[in-house]
């Protein structure tokens, strides 16, 4: 089976799979937007996704992300920074992505949106949340979320979309269910306490091993890799 191929059965199945998670819960599928992660994969990958119908792309760092987005300029298609972003790499950030999941400070978002605003860049953005208080990942606690959330409001470029987890790791997606949940929840406390929902309505919850579970937690964006390119040689 050639790569193209391969690719094109896998994403079938994908959405195959979205689709039923959110008529499970009552949900219109279209509701959910697929990003496909191509960390660590070729621009070759990338395109074969793209020729089977796949316009979000995910990547975690922007430099790759970078090299990625100039070997595939000739298609037009969205790309989502997915992972960890530090200040110094604000500058690069803000143009070529469409939307930013990892905002988790109001310092990050001040120097996003200075860097955007000087571009001429409009970027999505997502705030991410930690809810888990973990030691090894990134994402800001609920109290530091909100006032980051606030702070997106009043952004002269940027445009808050929603929240975004990375909820604790566990092959099993009923024990990552409850974080989904819980940050739907955080979310909508906002909303009822004043914040206003229209640019709050993002929830980018969900991976290749628990994005069901998320979806019917009330995903909006899933960050599916492994399920459509295939296992990753380096761990990322």
């Amino acid at each position: 089976m050639t790569l193209d191929d391969s690719i094109a059965r896998n994403l079938e199945t994908v959405r195959a799979r979205i689709d039923a998670a959110a008529r499970r819960v009552g949900r219109d599928p279209s509701a959910v937007r697929l990003i496909a992660v191509s960390k660590t994969f070729s621009a070759d990958h990338v395109r074969a996704a793209f020729a089977a119908g796949q316009r979000d792309f995910g990547e975690n760092k922007v430099q790759e992300a970078l090299q990625k987005i100039e070997q595939t300029a000739d298609m037009e298609m969205r790309w989502h920074l997915i992972g960890h972003l530090q200040s110094n790499k604000a500058k690069k950030a803000a143009k070529p992505f469409a939307c930013i999941h990892s905002v988790d400070s109001v310092d990050l978002l001040e120097k996003l949106d200075e860097a955007a605003a000087a571009q001429g860049a409009s970027p999505e953005i997502l705030v991410q949340v930690d809810l888990a208080g973990e030691a090894t990942k990134f994402g800001a606690p609920a109290d530091e979320a909100r006032r980051t959330v606030e702070a997106a409001l009043n952004a002269r470029a940027l445009r808050l979309a929603g929240v975004m987890i990375v909820p604790p790791w566990n092959e099993d997606q009923e024990q990552t269910r409850p974080w989904f949940g819980r940050l739907r929840e955080l979310r909508d406390s906002w909303i009822a306490d004043g914040l206003p929902a229209a640019p709050l309505q993002q929830l980018s919850m969900g991976m290749s091993h628990d994005f069901e579970a998320a979806i019917e937690e009330g995903s909006t964006l899933v960050r599916v890799g492994t399920a459509i390119f295939g296992s990753r040689t380096v761990r990322v």
